[in-house]
């Protein structure tokens, strides 16, 4: 009787382990803007590329943009910016680069992809870099 208890018991955990699926994380788009004004916008200001508006390309154009990893025409990775090392590099100079240091490379990208699809020229808020 008590071995078909714990079986039960065992059973019933296991079912609701299953049923309960993990949470994904959920993209924080105003985080993302913080971080694309503050980090990728300076940077782009700084070099003769200029600022470049979300609103400049579609949400498809900016998912197939991310989902490339390449950054200045293919020299570098998109990726490479959104890195602890990278933010851990610029710290001294940029706020937000500090302040959102210890978060996880993948969670900050998911949320700079949620501002720019937000921002996209067919987003629900189209954005400029100001």
């Amino acid at each position: 009787m008590r071995t078909s208890t714990l079986f039960t018991a065992a059973l019933a955990t296991g079912l609701l382990a299953i049923a309960v699926p993990a949470q994904a994380y959920e993209a924080d788009w105003k985080r993302g803007r913080v971080y694309y004004r503050s980090v990728c916008t300076a940077c782009h200001v700084a070099n003769p590329v200029g600022g470049i508006n979300p609103s400049a390309r579609a949400k498809v154009e900016w998912t197939a943009y991310l989902a490339a990893d390449k950054h200045a025409k293919g020299k570098d990775k998109v990726s490479t910016y959104l890195s602890k090392s990278y933010r851990n590099s610029v710290k001294a100079t940029n706020k937000a680069a500090e302040k959102y240091l210890d978060v996880p490379d993948q969670e900050l990208a998911d949320d700079l992809k949620a501002f720019l699809n937000k921002g996209a020229k067919d987003g629900d808020a189209p954005a400029s870099c100001s």
